[in-house]
């Protein structure tokens, strides 16, 4: 058996259909050739050779060339130009061997002659090649359905085709490789012995082309950028699959028709229809459908956090943990909602946020039914089920369904604010408020009665105003039995009968039972008289003063 050159899988292509493949086409070929020669600069052995050339024409045997080890293929992402090209036929070679190979074709003797056509070749193997077309044998061609098809995988294949030695196979999955390099490498994922180490993290890699990946999530490096957009990637991975969402390319799920824009995330989310989880975590026998979230998963037990905002110093178990907080720096918020126009910084807070629009409630508890918008909220009702409060505050006793419910509370203690108004600079303790806040600035009123039509800013303001519509008055008084419309009116009746007076003024220390009644009372010392009869312009401090002074103009 005849063994394999270099040029068995130097794929050369005219100019012509140089120019029709695109970058990643192009990038394809280099990273082919680069892997291919590798393998076979590991062998080493002069021997005679295959040269594979367009369908049209035949196979032909030409004087074997040594493999030179210190050859480099063009790794520039802007390369796209092949680097040698006869001038005699046009031709284009990705290599100097091919190239001068090429060349030799021109400058010899023809001194063979076919006898049927009396054409004539420079070499008895082309004779032998010509015979086989004139015989209507099949010449060996690298099948291909137009460029896209080209993979390395069929390239791979396709030499121990020629070859014939016994391949290298893998007892484990039955995949077969040309090399011994190729084979070992491959073991390494079914063994999942880590060689390569990262020096800031102690992450472990199977490839040392997954460990540059790595590093550049430390360095930041991004060296891949999309033409269309300038947007830069730090690996070759995720600017084609980028790259796909301009070129309309989608991967789309069978079963729910959730379009993915790179093939990996699709066989991902695939798992989660078959129910596969095939990659357990030993410490707490935890299963999860992709290794990438066995090991987010295995940084909650280990503590480590390798993903550091350069700005804050705040560090995060993922990458994609860290992108979204850079948002809150950087202010990015690159998620739109197309009802209202809303833009958010996580994907997850804008479908959350589509939920008000649609009134969708996906999240249901088993026990009595109550739909929720969203998962945490459900998991806050099913503990009040349960009875079960776990997290105490240290300060005031206070017990809580959630962890992060006791986080947030704590901040009432400690006085932190961590949540600024862009706006105005005003700070509050929750993410929440300040949203709410916020709308007072944009006017935003996304909560809307369906039986009046009647929008609110905040969603406790619409259940109290349906309250209105119903008649219904769910509140009641323990003591004495009157029913209010609002939870915060029987807050204020309440404290009637506890005597309780808790609003106190800093004129005269006069002390009332509610705020609004504490407001009107400091408008006698201050003189504010805030509403104004739209007929004469006499002034009142209280609202309920205005509406008696109105009804002598009805009169």
């Amino acid at each position: 058996m005849e063994s394999v050159s270099f040029e068995d899988v130097a794929v050369n292509f005219t100019a012509e259909e140089w120019a029709l493949l695109n970058s990643s086409q192009k990038r394809l070929h280099r990273d082919v050739m680069q892997e291919t020669f590798r393998n076979l600069a590991a062998i080493a052995k002069k021997q005679e050779d295959w040269i594979l050339e367009d369908g049209s024409k035949n196979l032909r045997k030409i004087p074997p060339i040594s493999v030179q080890t210190d050859y480099k293929l063009c790794e520039s992402q802007e390369c796209t130009e092949k680097p040698g090209t006869c001038k005699k036929c046009g031709k284009f070679f990705s290599s100097p061997q091919s190239f001068l190979e090429h060349m030799k074709t021109h400058n010899e003797e023809k001194t063979y002659k076919y006898k049927q056509t009396e054409d004539s070749f420079s070499r008895h193997s082309f004779v032998q090649g010509h015979e086989r077309m004139h015989a209507t044998e099949q010449p060996c061609v690298l099948k291909q359905s137009g460029k896209d098809s080209l993979t390395l995988a069929g390239i791979q294949q396709h030499i121990i085709t020629h070859n014939g030695d016994e391949p290298y196979i893998c007892k484990v999955c039955g995949k077969a490789f040309y090399s011994s390099s190729s084979f070992l490498t491959h073991k390494r994922t079914h063994t999942r012995e880590q060689l390569y180490i990262c020096k800031q993290c102690g992450k472990t890699f199977t490839y040392s082309s997954g460990l540059r990946r790595h590093e550049r999530t430390h360095s930041g490096e991004k060296p891949y950028e999309c033409k269309q957009f300038l947007k830069v990637f730090p690996s070759l991975r995720k600017v084609e699959s980028h790259e796909q969402t301009h070129n309309g390319i989608k991967y789309i799920c069978n079963q729910c028709g959730i379009a993915f824009s790179d093939h990996c995330s699709l066989q991902c989310h695939e798992k989660i229809h078959s129910l596969e989880k095939p990659y357990v975590y030993k410490q707490c026998g935890k299963t999860f459908t992709c290794s990438s979230a066995l090991r987010r998963h295995e940084r909650i037990h280990t503590g480590v956090k390798p993903y550091e905002c350069k700005v804050c110093g705040k560090a995060f178990i993922d990458c994609s943990s860290l992108q979204c907080h850079e948002r809150i720096h950087s202010g990015e918020k690159p998620y739109v909602c197309k009802l209202c126009g809303k833009a958010f910084s996580r994907q997850g807070s804008l479908k959350c946020h589509e939920r008000i629009h649609s009134g969708e409630k996906p999240y249901a508890c088993k026990q009595c039914g109550k739909a929720f918008m969203h998962h945490n909220a459900l998991r806050y009702h099913e503990q009040i089920h349960r009875g079960e409060k776990a997290y105490g505050c240290k300060q005031c006793g206070k017990a809580f369904v959630l962890s992060s419910a006791l986080k947030k509370h704590e901040r009432i203690h400690s006085g932190l604010k961590p949540c600024l108004c862009r706006v105005c600079g005003k700070a509050f303790t929750f993410h929440s408020s300040l949203h709410c806040h916020e709308r007072t600035h944009t006017g935003e009123k996304p909560y809307v009665c369906k039986q009046c039509g009647k929008a609110f800013m905040y969603h406790s303001s619409l259940r109290c105003h349906e309250n209105i519509h119903s008649a219904e008055k769910p509140y009641v008084c323990k003591l004495c039995g009157t029913a209010f419309t609002y939870h915060s009116s029987l807050q204020r009746h309440e404290r009637i009968h506890r005597g309780e007076k808790p609003y106190v003024c800093k004129f005269c220390a006069k002390a009332f039972t509610d705020h609004s009644s504490l407001r009107c009372h400091e408008r006698i010392h201050t003189g504010e008289k805030p509403y104004v009869c739209k007929q004469c312009g006499k002034s009142y401090s209280t609202h309920g003063s205005l509406r008696y002074h109105e009804k002598v103009h009805c009169v």
